[in-house]
Formats: C-alpha cells, structure tokens, sequence
C-alpha cells in the first residue's frame, strides 16, 4: 500500500511537471527558441530543432510517467533528462551569464537563473529516483519488464 501512494504522488508530481513544462513551451515556440539562443549553448541553425526535440521529449515522458507503463524506464528516463537540465543550468551559471528567464516553462512563467535553479532540476531527480525505486518495489506487472 505505501508503495503504491509513493508511487502515485512521484508519478502525479513528476508527471505534472513535465506537462506543464512541454505546454509552457509549446505554446510559444519562437519564445523557447529565443530562451535557448541565451544559453549559448547550441549553434543557431540548430534552435529550432533542439527546442523541437526538448519538447517532443518532455510530451513524451509526460504521457509515458502518468500512464504508469515501464514505470521504472520511464522514471528513469525522466530523471536522466532532469539531470542534464541541472549539468546546463551548472554549466551556464560557471560561465556567468545572466538569464532572465531559464526557460523551464517556456515564456508564460518566466523565472531568472539564479545559483539555486539547478536544485530545482536535482530535486526531480531525486523524486524520480524514488519514483524509480517505487515502482521497482511495488513489482506491478507493467514494471517487470523494466
């Protein structure tokens, strides 16, 4: 029993946040492109399909989290992705840019880097994580294959 409210609260936080994250960005996709252009991380021509990509991901892993199957894989895919939001957030605070808007929601919710917005990305990772190790103790039948 308490793996399985473990598991629904990481699978409904997780899964929330990767929905709102991907529509966040999918409503305004110049806008997220424009974000990316302020990491200066990515060469220009490659903004538009990268965002693609980001997005396409985040949608995927949003479905693949609340529909529960291979929970385990997809936690664990999840928490790979936020683990390297966190490197690029590390990566681009060292180099010392300023970024008004960190881009994890897109425009509509803009929110500066700041030295603790990797915490954020470190903190999903450590739900999914749980995530992961919930699903892999509650052996439900969709997680066996995993």
């Amino acid at each position: 029993m308490r793996w399985t409210l473990l598991t629904w609260g990481c699978r409904l936080l997780v899964g929330g946040v990767l929905l709102a994250s991907a529509l966040g960005k999918s409503l305004d996709l110049q806008g997220f492109v424009d974000v990316l252009a302020t990491y200066q991380l990515f060469p220009d021509w490659s903004l538009c399909p990268v965002a693609l990509v980001i997005i396409g991901v985040e949608w995927i892993l949003a479905v693949w989290i609340l529909s529960g199957w291979r929970l385990s894989t997809g936690a664990l895919l999840t928490l790979t992705l936020n683990g390297l939001y966190a490197m690029g957030l590390i990566v681009t605070l060292i180099r010392g840019l300023d970024l008004p808007n960190c881009g994890c929601y897109g425009v509509f919710f803009p929110q500066p880097l700041r030295w603790y917005s990797p915490f954020e990305d470190l903190a999903l990772v450590g739900i999914c994580y749980a995530l992961r190790i919930s699903a892999l103790k509650g052996h439900t039948t969709l997680d066996k294959v995993s």
